[in-house]
């Protein structure tokens, strides 16, 4: 490779967003969501790992359990693991303070019974947390508190020199190790730099995924930042195009499912993605796959749903970054532990993000975006922060659901009678989904017991639900979607669907149903390419 020629960013290379070396997801932005998870999850599996790492060994070979909390390292590794443990304790003690201060204050306020007022408990407030929180009482004179999440970003607890970037090629691994459980150390087929997210070099980086740049460019920006891992940055660029790149559509509207929940929508003039999670491909998939090539040269809105790792796929959206308008998130509950602010976490990163309210139009050149209120899906937390989208575009309405779970079909009765039919139904049928302890567990203080993990679960619609809102809306086309099923998404989905499993024999249901009403149905899987035509 010549270094005065110019290089693109290879197909299948992918890149992971590293926080204190563990895969970066939403909950490891905000300050005290990642103290609770780096020393109630972390620290916890690192050191189970340390001391029977045997039973990680065993684990890791048993595809069943790829989501499940067993450390993907070598025996060679454990004076590694060791390391990080001992960063936690000793240079990230005010992290370990924080995340005790958590629970400290958690211990106060459900001591306090009588539901007087509690202002005299302000100077009771764990010094961690002194100023960065405010005391409620609830409607039924329960005691909570606030976060003043602004405040906490402008803290020496948010920390950014603490985010790292890797990169890897699927040309050297097999197959990528499950992000919520297995840190990211430096091997021989990796390369890490100490980039923070929000540093635009990143941009240039990514851009070369359509648009190639001179490999002295390159050498130049990566020289200026630590390296680590025995992977020669040269091992990621080729001076070869890419695969495929991206045609816009001539007329009428052209969906694209570009994977797990992502859709994205193009008219000639507009380009919106909506929970984009995009894979790297190999030459055995890529003609199965949406790449990042493929994606428009400008995308003018990407729609979230919710602050889940799988919908806010942080991976995907700083590969965006460089060429995205203006993110739409939904709406928080304000300083909520469970529920930070989606708009100031992205923020953080360089994003120029909007928040919008349930129902909420916005007019845009070919049409119309609109947030749905969103039921379920999260354990019955009073979690604000999910929305679906309903995008009205030349004519064509377009509703995309995602997770959303149809607890309340009155409610969608009201929606009908806000927008009407639509053109196409999308939703998601992870109708059996984990106990919502294992996304939101390491926020807990006090220990949750089986029954109730087990009756709370991170569930999608089921066909039941699905058929409910079938009958709503009145759509002319039905995708089921969302459902992991795409092997390339694993490592971030941690399942592994056989013929036989509840979401399958359930979107099977609607399949079948919407065939005996002629209302065509498929359940998504790989590359789709849908036209619709100008209403």
């Amino acid at each position: 490779m010549n270094n005065k020629n110019k290089l693109y960013l290879k197909e299948s290379v992918y890149f992971e967003p590293l926080f204190n070396n563990w895969y970066a997801w939403p909950y490891l932005i905000p300050p005290i969501t990642s103290a609770r998870h780096t020393t109630n999850t972390h620290r916890r599996i690192m050191s189970s790992f340390v001391n029977n790492y045997q039973l990680h060994l065993l684990a890791k070979g048993q595809s069943a359990l790829t989501g499940g909390e067993f450390l993907n390292c070598s025996e060679a590794q454990i004076e590694d693991i060791k390391k990080l443990i001992a960063k936690i304790d000793n240079e990230l003690s005010d992290v370990v303070s924080l995340s005790k201060a958590v629970k400290e204050l958690d211990e106060l306020l459900l001591s306090h019974t009588s539901g007087e007022s509690v202002e005299h408990l302000y100077a009771q407030v764990p010094e961690p947390l002194k100023g960065y929180v405010e005391l409620t009482m609830d409607m039924y004179h329960n005691a909570g508190y606030r976060l003043i999440e602004p405040l906490l970003y402008n803290s020496t607890y948010y920390k950014p020199h603490l985010q790292s970037v890797s990169f890897g090629s699927l040309e050297k691994v097999e197959e990528r190790p499950f992000v919520l459980s297995t840190p990211r150390l430096p091997d021989d087929n990796h390369c890490q730099f100490d980039i923070q997210f929000a540093n635009k070099d990143l941009d240039t980086l990514f851009a070369c995924r359509t648009t190639p740049i001179y490999g002295h460019e390159i050498k130049e920006i990566l020289e200026k930042y630590n390296a680590s891992g025995g992977l020669d940055w040269r091992a990621l660029f080729t001076e070869t195009p890419p695969h495929r790149t991206s045609t816009p559509p001539t007329e009428g509207v052209r969906l694209k499912y570009t994977g797990h929940a992502g859709f994205l929508i193009e008219t000639p003039n507009s380009a919106i993605l909506i929970d984009p999670s995009i894979a790297s491909p190999t030459p055995d998939t890529r003609d199965k796959m949406v790449s990042f090539a493929e994606l428009p040269e400008k995308i003018d809105y990407i729609c979230l749903t919710h602050n889940h790792q799988d919908h806010i796929s942080l991976e995907t959206l700083l590969q965006l970054r460089h060429k995205t308008d203006l993110v739409l998130a939904p709406k928080n509950n304000g300083g909520s532990l469970a529920d930070p602010s989606v708009k100031l976490l992205l923020s953080q990163l360089g994003f120029k993000i909007m928040e919008v309210e349930d129902m909420e139009l916005l007019p845009f050149a070919d049409g119309s975006i609109r947030a749905i209120p969103f039921l379920g899906e999260h354990g019955d937390l009073n979690i604000r922060s999910k929305t679906a989208w309903l995008i009205e575009s030349a004519g064509q309405k377009m509703f995309f659901g995602a997770d959303s779970s149809n607890l309340d079909p009155a409610m969608y009765k009201h929606i009908q009678n806000t927008v009407g039919d639509v053109d196409l139904l999308a939703i998601g049928m992870e109708c059996i989904g984990a106990p919502y302890t294992w996304l939101y567990g390491a926020l807990y203080t006090q220990t949750v017991s089986r029954k109730v993990k087990e009756s709370r679960r991170l569930n999608g619609a089921d066909f039941e639900q699905a058929v409910h809102m079938i009958e709503t809306f009145s759509p002319k086309q039905v995708y089921i979607y969302a459902l992991g099923i795409e092997p390339w998404y694993k490592y971030f989905m941690g399942l592994d669907y056989d013929d036989d499993a509840e979401q399958i024999i359930q979107s099977d249901k609607l399949i079948k149903s919407c065939d005996s009403k002629d209302i065509p149905c498929q359940r998504l899987v790989e590359r789709n390419v849908i036209t619709l035509p100008t209403n």
